[in-house]
């Protein structure tokens, strides 16, 4: 990819992007941005051609072959305009853009599995193609993409992984689906900063709800501290948590675990 085909696309007087940078191989993009985050302005993108030591949530790795995705992290700085307990929304933001910027230039239904997975359809089965990973730095959060774009069944690094190939996306070159990203992450993070980070104010909310997935399926929510909570996924409340319905009909509101879908009952 060209940084420089990519800067000229992106960045602009008035605009969310002020640099991109592509490097061949490093080992995490979140980790290499972070490290320079009081040093740079918002709006900093650091992409990888490959991207040896990967991470997501609760510490998984994210591994692929080179130039087989997108491996990329960007820098914001919500600043003052937004109070830093609706920053959970990132997460959440990211993941609306990313879905909505492939479904356009990939041509495939992406959608989103909570709190932070990217999902496409393989087979008739649902398989995760990407991931997104929030960290707090400082007086900014870094927000790191991985997406499998062209890897084959072999290249997967478990039988449940996807990819925008194996979907059959219309289109598998990187950087227009890169390009794509980056514009809807600019659109919605504009709106929901406009409205001080309020979800639903900005239609973040309901956003997330329509592309979300685990709505309305059976769950199970492995929590923190070893408690499981099995029912159904009612809602995103105003914090981004998964409002989770017991057998016991208690409502309780899960802000951190990993969730798998058991079975659809809508």
């Amino acid at each position: 990819m060209s940084a420089a085909a990519l800067e000229r696309a992106l960045v602009a007087d008035g605009g969310l992007w002020s640099s991109v940078e592509v490097v061949a191989a490093t080992g995490s993009t979140n980790t290499d941005l972070a490290a320079r985050a009081g040093r740079l302005p918002e709006g900093a993108v650091l992409v990888a051609e490959e991207q040896t030591a990967g991470r997501g949530r609760l510490d998984r790795s994210w591994v692929a072959p080179p130039r087989s995705g997108l491996f990329f992290s960007v820098l914001l700085k919500p600043g003052g305009s937004v109070p830093q307990e609706r920053w959970g929304w990132l997460t959440l933001l990211a993941g609306v853009a990313a879905a909505s910027g492939l479904s356009r230039a990939a041509g495939v239904d992406t959608a989103l599995k909570w709190p932070n997975d990217l999902l496409v359809t393989v087979n008739g089965e649902e398989r995760k193609t990407g991931g997104i990973l929030a960290e707090r730095v400082g007086d900014g959060v870094v927000i790191g993409i991985g997406l499998n774009v062209t890897l084959t069944e072999d290249e997967l690094p478990v039988p449940e992984a996807g990819s925008l190939i194996l979907a059959k996306a219309a289109v598998t070159d990187r950087e227009p689906l890169l390009k794509a990203v980056l514009r809807a992450l600019e659109q919605w993070y504009g709106d929901w900063r406009a409205a001080g980070g309020d979800p639903a104010a900005s239609g973040l909310q309901e956003a997330y709800a329509a592309d979300c997935v685990t709505l309305g399926r059976h769950v199970r929510a492995d929590l923190p501290g070893g408690r499981t909570l099995t029912g159904t996924a009612e809602a995103v409340d105003a914090d981004g948590r998964l409002v989770i319905r017991t057998a016991e009909d208690e409502h309780e509101a899960v802000g951190a675990g990993d969730v798998v879908h058991l079975r659809s009952v809508r």
